[in-house]
């Protein structure tokens, strides 16, 4: 019996996620930090950190998708009762995280070609986003190694290591935030820079704690974890399960990464209103990535100890209380909507662009969550292709291109009606790249509900 089945799905899945949704926030508070931060120092300082969260995050978390395979991988081992199978698979995630490191670094080097999507930027902003990415060429490394760590733990139902050590980095990067940005404690006035060399710091304490917990942890001892060394076989396990699954996550964060480009064409004051409302999204969506990744790895544990129907209720639970989540994050936000955007900024040009985009959250938050979720129980099946075929198709092709298309190409301005309705007082720019967006988050979740409807029913005959 699977350890999810002695207990309620609905309980398993809620102890599950509660933790790592903390985790989560954790995690997506380093960016908020970042721009709460700067966001009451400069405009420049604050679009210059904008941009190169938005590289560095393309970078990041499209590599960090590949090595998340381990999770369904680790996820049906852990239920089949086959432990030792597990360490080994930790130990050639690591060297994964090694190699993917020295691709995503040497990307991190060319900001000109990321930057050329922005037209013409002042030289102070292109000058503060070398150097940022520059040093995040030192975090990539330690934050994609976190990442087998955070697998492990959430494969075998142990996420509260994750949010202690999440919460924890959280106080430590507020911390060197605040030596490091402003120049306290005798530190020098680094402002964007000094973020980033916060971010690299906290992310190799953070690796440190997780191999120093997991190590010293009784638990782990029957998965047997060690390094070895690199064996193609199992590399190429979780590369055939991990690059579509990559490509999926890099389909998701490039489409926000080119709209963050594209929305700097309209100047600081509408990049900043963006860059706000994307935090937004991103703190949000933390909730049902949560929800979806508890329900994914207990889907998974059920498929390994082959219990079908199982691993079908729960899939079910799973999404309702995403959808749950959902209703009760956008009450608050779009409640606290003016509040909320003054912990943000103090400049009202930028709070009032904020505003308007705002308006449009309730259709792009539950269209995200719904396409987040099912994509993650898919991929619980080892159903990893087509979900990337369809998020590539759908958030790339339709949302950025589209979106191009009628904010900056020959369709300009041809959603102002829409735009009145979905982004009040926006410009024409930003927000055809908000609409279009949302719409391909609608498809996406339509078409991966329809296709996972047809691979269970396939599966159960």
């Amino acid at each position: 019996m699977t350890p999810q089945a002695r207990q309620g799905p609905v309980r398993n899945i809620v102890r599950l996620a509660w933790p790592m949704l903390i985790s989560q926030w954790a995690g997506i508070a380093f960016a908020v930090l970042d721009s709460t931060m700067l966001g009451h120092t400069n405009p420049i300082s604050l679009q210059a950190m904008a941009l190169s969260v938005s590289i560095f995050m393309t970078i990041h978390i499209g590599l960090m998708g590949i090595v998340h395979a381990l999770v369904p991988i680790c996820a049906q081992l852990f239920g089949a009762l086959r432990h030792a199978e597990i360490g080994r698979f930790i130990g050639q995630g690591i060297w994964l995280s090694l190699f993917l490191s020295i691709i995503g670094g040497t990307l991190l080097l060319f900001p000109d070609v990321w930057l050329s999507y922005s037209g013409d930027l002042p030289l102070q902003v292109r000058q503060e986003v070398a150097v940022y990415l520059r040093i995040c060429c030192v975090a990539l490394p330690a934050a994609l190694m976190f990442r087998c760590v955070y697998a492990l733990a959430t494969a075998v139902q142990r996420p509260r290591l994750l949010m202690y050590i999440s919460l924890a980095s959280v106080l430590v990067k507020l911390l060197f935030n605040w030596l490091l940005i402003f120049g306290h404690g005798g530190f020098p006035e680094l402002g964007s820079a000094g973020a980033a060399t916060s971010t690299a710091i906290v992310s190799w304490i953070a690796l440190a704690a997780g191999l120093l917990a997991v190590s010293r942890d009784r638990f782990y001892d029957p998965f047997k974890l060690r390094l070895g060394h690199p064996v193609w076989s199992a590399q190429k396990e979780i590369l055939q399960l991990g690059l579509p699954m990559g490509g999926s996550y890099l389909a998701e964060v490039s489409s926000f990464t080119f709209m963050a480009l594209l929305a700097a064409r309209e100047g600081t004051i509408v990049s900043g209103g963006h860059q706000i409302l994307a935090n937004l999204v991103s703190l949000l969506y933390m909730l049902p990535l949560a929800i979806g990744i508890a329900t994914s790895s207990l889907v998974a544990q059920a498929l390994g100890a082959r219990q079908p129907d199982q691993a079908r209720r729960l899939a079910r639970i799973g999404i309702g209380l995403g959808l749950a989540g959902v209703v009760l994050s956008l009450l608050i936000v779009m409640t606290a909507r003016p509040q909320i955007i003054q912990i943000y900024t103090s400049d009202p040009a930028i709070a009032a662009m904020a505003y308007a985009l705002l308006t449009i959250l309730p259709l792009l938050h539950t269209s995200d969550a719904l396409q987040c979720m099912l994509s993650y129980i898919l991929r619980a099946h080892k159903i990893a292709t087509m979900p990337f075929v369809i998020q590539t198709g759908s958030l790339f092709g339709i949302g950025l291109v589209g979106g191009w298309y009628f904010g900056f190409g020959p369709g300009y301005r041809q959603l102002d009606g829409v735009a009145a309705l979905l982004t009040p007082g926006a410009p024409p720019g930003v927000a055809s790249l908000w609409i279009m967006c949302s719409f391909s988050m609608l498809l996406c979740a339509i078409t991966l509900a329809i296709w996972y409807w047809k691979s269970v029913n396939v599966r159960k005959q």
